[in-house]
């Protein structure tokens, strides 16, 4: 559950992601492709994104467990892409 300290109640569910790319410069690109997408119901959930250490970490916020759920899933469909794009680059760099 999320912490709730301002007087609002309405962001009851809550969940944390991090992935390690290993490198600032990957966890970078992956961070920006993926920054473009804004949720799609703001009012509704809420997502931060920060990139620390090569660390890609997200904080998902919701009023409801299913849009929490929704979105978070869709982020992970996302995110996979990206990470496999960046890796399939990466290997086609090493010649």
């Amino acid at each position: 559950m999320a912490d709730v300290t301002d007087g609002q109640s309405q962001w009851e569910f809550s969940c944390d992601l991090e992935v390690d790319y290993d490198s600032e410069e990957n966890a970078s690109m992956v961070y920006a492709a993926l920054a473009v997408d804004k949720e799609l119901q703001p009012d509704k959930v809420k997502r931060d994104m920060t990139v620390s250490g090569g660390k890609l970490s997200v904080h998902f916020e919701a009023i409801e467990a299913r849009f929490l759920r929704a979105s978070y899933s869709a982020f992970v469909d996302v995110l996979t892409l990206a990470t496999k794009t960046i890796e399939e680059l990466g290997q086609g760099m090493e010649l």
